[in-house]
């Protein structure tokens, strides 16, 4: 957990109900811990019903109010059943973010094997476009309904080893500008957040010694690692009434990292 729940002290979400994938560690359980902070009433996921359960618990015993089930999000039945959990929980769906990805193996593109490739685009890209798809007939019911993609800062320079999972952030990039020139006219706004290198479970490799995570501070102008409550703070602004007039942005949280394509 980040900080103490009375540390947040703006409140722009009271009465809105978020949906966040993969929020049961790292920049998910930020993510959806910070929206709680500012009042909104959060649904998370997570592969594992123990690892929902425990957060669930650990959030409630902040006073914040979340709730949860077990979500594989590249399972149809499993999206299905997610995003109705989370209506008939709370009674309607006004932000989604979907934070859930994989990285299944590394090393140069051109030797990636087909079944590593075929993982990261089902889970990285088609699920996020089906999830969409899901929860947007309730999403169209509420006003001011915002929809985050959490990409990567390393959408704009796939680099070796992890080239393919790189790539298929990239691909958020576009499908947001897609998605915002589609749904703006509804009134549903889409924008993304690429996060720099922050030390999670997920990124472990990247920063695995004190040398590589020197390196990849060293590529900063800020010179540091970031936090999952920065990338989290970034997600709040987009999904709140302050950026209402934002969308089809990318919003890049890296210290400083080059993020141009």
């Amino acid at each position: 957990m980040s900080e103490p729940a009375g540390s947040v002290k703006c409140k722009r979400l009271e009465g809105k109900v978020a949906l966040v994938t993969a929020a049961t560690a790292g920049i998910g359980l930020a993510t959806a811990e910070r929206l709680a902070q500012e009042g909104a009433s959060v649904f998370i996921c997570s592969r594992k019903q123990s690892n929902v359960d425990e957060t669930v618990a650990a959030l409630r015993g902040r006073g914040l109010q979340v709730a949860g089930c077990a979500c594989h999000v590249g399972s149809a039945e499993q999206r299905k059943r997610l995003v109705q959990q989370c209506v008939q929980v709370y009674g309607g769906l006004d932000i989604l973010v979907s934070n859930a990805a994989v990285n299944p193996g590394a090393g140069p593109l051109s030797e990636t094997p087909p079944d590593v490739i075929d993982k990261i685009l089902d889970i990285n890209i088609k699920a996020a476009v089906l999830l969409v798809q899901e929860a947007l007939p309730h999403l169209l019911k509420r006003p001011g309904a915002s929809i985050v993609l959490v990409s990567s800062v390393t959408a704009f320079n796939p680099p070796e080893p992890i080239a393919m999972y790189a790539v298929s952030k990239t691909a958020l990039l576009g499908l947001t500008k897609g998605l915002a020139a589609e749904l703006g006219p509804q009134g549903v706004r889409v924008n993304c957040v690429a996060p720099g290198i922050v030390p999670t479970k997920f990124s472990a490799a990247l920063v695995q010694t004190p040398e590589l995570a020197a390196q990849q501070a060293g590529a900063t102008a800020l010179k540091r690692l970031g936090l999952p409550a920065e990338q989290a703070a970034a997600v709040a602004f987009l999904v709140s009434p302050d950026a209402a007039y934002v969308t089809g942005e990318t919003l890049v949280v890296s210290g400083g990292m080059h993020s141009r394509l």
